[in-house]
């Protein structure tokens, strides 16, 4: 690894599982950097006093969940087919981290989390209520004009309008027969909508077994 300027980006999206769903982004990051460096990738690297390995991910993902399509930007200063990455870190990723694809992107987009405009959810849930009784509970939240809620953060809560951040929400078919809520929220600059904050307003959160993110919508670059 070095500090010269990346002449290649390449775009890796891949899966996260039961085994590592626990794992902050941070160790997810070393994670990643240690599974490339196995297998000779060419990384580019930060400048400054502790270069990095430029490795760039779309949105954190919180712990406790998995997730079917993230996606990181891995900057190369030595050019590879995305075919050839994607054999050589496949087999050197842990546990619980799968390879869905690679593909090569132009180097001059806008840096991967801005280009973040939405993410899509599943939430499985334990309840005694049937279908119609859920989905009842979705239409009263979907009429709402608003939803004011706090987030906490260090210094002091935040007070925010959670409605806006919802851009779609329904109940979601399921081959097992449980309750899953299919929803689609903001995540950029301007908010970011948290599936676990929705379900306390639709009065579910206690019942949530599990919580899934299916992909990322990114803006046109």
């Amino acid at each position: 690894m070095t500090s010269e300027q990346p002449i290649q980006r390449l775009r890796v999206v891949f899966s996260i599982g039961q085994p590592v769903k626990y794992i902050s982004h941070l160790d997810l990051m070393r994670a990643w950097e240690r599974a490339l460096r196995r297998a000779q990738v060419g990384l580019s690297a930060s400048q400054g006093f502790n270069p990095r390995p430029k490795l760039v991910f779309a949105a954190a993902l919180p712990v406790g969940f998995t997730a079917q399509a993230e996606i990181v930007d891995v900057y190369l200063e030595k050019p590879m087919k995305p075919e050839d990455l994607a054999a050589a870190v496949e087999a050197q990723l842990p546990a619980g981290l799968k390879l869905v694809g690679v593909t090569e992107v132009p180097q001059a987009l806008p840096s991967l989390p801005s280009q973040v405009s939405a993410a899509e959810y599943r939430v499985a849930v334990s309840t005694d209520e049937d279908r119609e009784q859920v989905q009842r509970r979705i239409d009263r939240l979907l009429a709402s004009d608003s939803l004011h809620r706090v987030r906490e953060r260090p210094g002091g809560g935040r007070e925010y309008d959670l409605r806006p951040l919802i851009q779609k929400l329904w109940l979601a078919d399921s081959e097992t027969g449980e309750i899953v809520i299919g929803m689609l929220l903001q995540a950029s600059a301007r908010g970011t909508g948290r599936p676990d904050e929705v379900m306390a307003e639709l009065g579910m959160a206690q019942g949530v077994r599990a919580i899934r993110r299916l992909s990322l919508g990114l803006a046109a670059g």
